[in-house]
């Protein structure tokens, strides 16, 4: 019964541990393709909002600066 509350308490603290950078990540791609991180909250729509999210990450980051910064990607 121990090992149970053992992988639980490992559980929560990995889900923990990749939910972070993953937030961070997506919020900085949804930045270089103009868009606010608020955008990150679609993914609350069954289905449909992580496939809009895999567009959106999919595409190309935007030329030039935006209000979020200048594009990471860009030749100097």
């Amino acid at each position: 019964m121990t090992t149970g509350v053992t992988n639980s308490v490992f559980g929560v603290l990995y889900s923990l541990a990749v939910l972070m950078p993953f937030i961070a990540v997506g919020a900085r791609r949804l930045h270089d393709t103009g868009r606010s991180a608020w955008w990150l909250l679609i993914a609350f729509i069954p289905l449909i909002g992580g496939l809009i999210l895999i567009y959106w990450y999919i595409q190309p980051s935007q030329d030039g600066s935006n209000e979020y910064g200048p594009n990471p990607i860009a030749d100097d």
